[in-house]
């Protein structure tokens, strides 16, 4: 089954239909389909690893500030 969004990327491409093409062959992908499909989950797997890097920093930053504390008036 085909997913709706990329359905609908592909259509409202409008005059940059011709400069995707040329771009998914020439990149390997057997379609304009399976090019921006490829497109969505790498975009998806960026997004989830930057939420990951930013809970790993909040997480540091809050051990940091535990530690710097040595008393409990502070």
């Amino acid at each position: 089954m085909q997913n709706q969004e990329i359905i609908q990327i592909i259509e409202n491409l409008k005059g940059r239909r011709n400069y995707e093409e040329k771009k998914a062959s020439k990149l390997g992908f057997s379609s304009l389909y399976a090019y921006f499909e490829d497109k969505i989950l790498k975009e998806k797997k960026a997004n989830e690893e930057s939420k990951k890097e930013l809970e790993e920093l909040k997480t540091d930053s809050k051990l940091k500030n535990k530690q710097r504390k040595s008393c409990s008036c502070c």
